[in-house]
Parts: C-alpha cells; sequence; structure tokens
C-alpha cells in the first residue's frame, strides 16, 4: 500500500517554497509504476474583488454576476506548483508540460466565495515517447463541491513499455471568429496570481537561450481570452476541455476559429496565419445542451 503524504495549507502556498525545490533530483517512479499518494488542502481561500478583477483584466474577460470557470483553475494553480515540486513527485518539474485540461463548473460561484481547494494525484499513462500524469482537483464552497478538474502534465523519456495513445484533439473546421495581438503586459501580474513563474512566461532571453522565439502566455490566459472572444466566460454549470499544443507568444498576431455543433461549441486559437492551432478548445453550457 502506498504511503499517503499529505499537504495543508491555510493561504497560498509560496511561490518560493515551491520554486526553491524545482532543482532538487528525480526520485523516478516506484515499482508498481504508479504516482505517489500525494493530496494537498487548502481552507479558506476568501475570494477578494481585487485578485477577481486583476484576473478578468488579465484574461480579457468581462466581469460576471459570479466567477468564471477559469478562476478557480487560475488561483489553484499554486496546489499543483506544490505537488508537481514534492520531493515525491517522480519527475522533476522543470521536465514537465501542462498539456490537457478538463474542467466542471457545477453551479454559479459568487464573486466573494470562500473556497476550499483539494488537489491529490490521479492516474499515469506511459506513452510511445513520454508519460502522462493526471492531477484531481477540486473546490468546495459551503460544503458543496463546486468546482472540479482534471490536470494533465506530460513528461517526454522512456518510461517502459507504451499503455495508451494521448486523447486527441477534435479538429475544428469553423470559420474565424475574430483576431487580436496576444497582449504583453501583465507577464508577472498573472505569474503572481496563478502561482506559475516560469520564465518561459516572463523572459524573453530565458526563452530564447531555450530555443523559444521569445516568452510565451501562461495557457489559462491565452484560453480566457478564447471564452471572452466567443461570450462564454460565465456560464454555469459549465464543462470546458482544453488542449495545450504549442506556446503562445506575446505580441504575436492570433486568430481564432469556432464551430458549432449540436451539444457543444469547439475553438482553436491559430498563432499568426499558422494552419496548426496552439490550442483547441471544447465546451458545453446549459444552451449548448438545450439544442440537443
Amino acid at each position: 500500500m502506498r504511503t499517503q503524504i499529505h499537504l495543508d495549507y491555510h493561504a497560498k502556498p509560496s511561490v518560493l517554497g515551491f520554486m526553491s525545490r524545482v532543482l532538487r533530483p528525480s526520485p523516478g517512479f516506484s515499482g508498481d509504476g504508479q504516482l505517489p499518494d500525494i493530496q494537498a488542502r487548502w481552507s479558506g481561500h476568501r475570494t477578494s474583488r481585487r485578485a477577481v478583477l486583476d484576473f478578468l483584466d488579465l484574461s480579457d474577460l468581462p466581469a460576471g454576476e459570479g466567477l468564471s470557470i477559469l478562476y478557480p483553475h487560475t488561483v489553484s494553480f499554486p496546489m499543483l506548483m506544490a505537488v508537481l515540486s514534492h520531493p515525491a513527485f517522480p519527475v522533476p518539474i522543470w521536465n514537465v508540460l501542462q498539456v490537457r485540461n478538463r474542467l466542471v463548473q457545477h453551479e454559479p460561484i459568487a464573486s466573494d466565495a470562500v473556497l476550499d481547494f483539494t488537489v491529490r494525484t490521479g492516474a499515469r499513462r506511459v506513452l510511445e515517447k513520454g508519460v502522462e500524469m493526471d492531477l484531481l482537483v477540486g473546490a468546495e464552497a459551503g460544503g458543496r463541491i463546486v468546482w472540479e478538474a482534471v490536470n494533465t502534465f506530460y513528461a517526454r523519456g522512456r518510461f517502459g513499455a507504451a499503455e495508451a495513445e494521448a486523447l486527441a484533439s477534435p479538429g475544428v473546421a469553423g470559420t474565424k471568429a475574430t483576431e487580436w495581438h496576444m497582449p504583453a503586459r501583465g507577464r508577472w501580474r498573472y505569474g503572481l496570481l496563478s502561482g506559475d513563474v516560469n520564465p518561459l512566461h516572463m523572459s524573453d532571453w530565458y526563452a530564447r537561450r531555450l530555443g523559444y522565439a521569445r516568452a510565451f502566455t501562461h495557457p489559462q490566459r491565452a484560453i480566457g481570452q478564447c471564452l471572452g472572444h466567443l461570450g462564454a466566460a460565465h456560464h454555469a454549470p459549465m464543462q470546458l476541455e482544453t488542449w495545450i499544443k504549442g506556446p503562445v507568444f506575446y505580441g504575436t498576431r492570433v486568430s481564432l476559429r469556432s464551430e458549432s455543433r449540436p451539444a457543444e461549441q469547439l475553438f482553436a486559437l491559430h498563432l499568426d496565419g499558422d494552419a496548426r492551432p496552439a490550442i483547441v478548445g471544447r465546451f458545453v453550457t446549459p444552451n449548448a445542451r438545450k439544442s440537443t
């Protein structure tokens, strides 16, 4: 039986705390090949008006009566960083990429809600050229689970015989909905809000050192802009799946394609004429369900 590791927080996990562990050696997977049983809890996050306004401004989202489905995803991200950087986690955090998210908001969440977050390790799947690892997140308000997420991370390498294939993103055949330039402002503000201060999001110099054209935005921020342009920022209940397929560079002109289907809405974000999407998403809202 795996030993359970419990992490308890009564305030946002410290960025300095987990960043100090990013260069730790990796312990590797245990004999059964599964992730260690790490469970984290952050009790009593009180949503502040300033944090919500910052989130809306940086994500280019309009204000609504309640919180966007992406707000718990953003503010709970330090919990994911704390788990990924824990000494028992088998893969070093600097070798891990966020590749897919599945978010479910069960009901409207008040803008001044007090949220209790939980994160625990989930399944791992060995692919041909790497491994996928799930982190499961939940948010409670008033004793009810109001929001849940499965965040999938990928590490390249050899981890044994392939057991599965990555879940393919849907094709989006719709027409172009809109275009804009990905803003370069606010990268540090968003990093501190989300707990993700990876230098690839902050420094053009650092990004070029690693072979990128320049620094690129946090995926959650780009996804928020897509939802804002599609008028889907504040639906509840709502289910949102996203595939992160490539970097979205600051200052780049992007175009958004959208396709409506009977039970869902698809979208794809492209960089400056690139036929390959950088982000693909699919969401279902009450209106979409009624049209089936």
